[in-house]
């Protein structure tokens, strides 16, 4: 069974795979708001995004699953009334997260 520090020491690594990946500069946008911020739904991001870059709101929404599920630095809940997902950066992650972005 792996330590928690081991646990860290693997999500940041599939952080950086993930970052390394962004050429457009969404990736790094979006986890800045999770950082700024901490929750929000596919909704907020992507009326966010879509100011700075041309992407759609499944791509958003697509980016989002992979950074819940495969990195794994978002928690996922539902709203209240249930009819919307909202996603939180986790806050054993925002340090990893910060320190990958540099500056945020």
């Amino acid at each position: 069974m792996r330590s928690p520090a081991q646990f860290k020491e693997e999500v940041e690594g599939r952080l950086k795979q993930y970052l390394l990946r962004d050429q457009s500069g969404i990736r790094r946008e979006m986890l800045k708001i999770f950082v700024r911020v901490r929750s929000f739904t596919v909704r907020d991001i992507y009326e966010n995004l879509r100011t700075r870059f041309r992407t759609t709101y499944h791509s958003v929404a697509s980016m989002i699953g992979i950074i819940a599920s495969r990195i794994g630095i978002l928690h996922v809940r539902r709203s209240g009334e249930g009819s919307n997902t909202i996603y939180e950066l986790k806050t054993q992650y925002v340090g990893v997260v910060v320190k990958n972005l540099g500056q945020v």
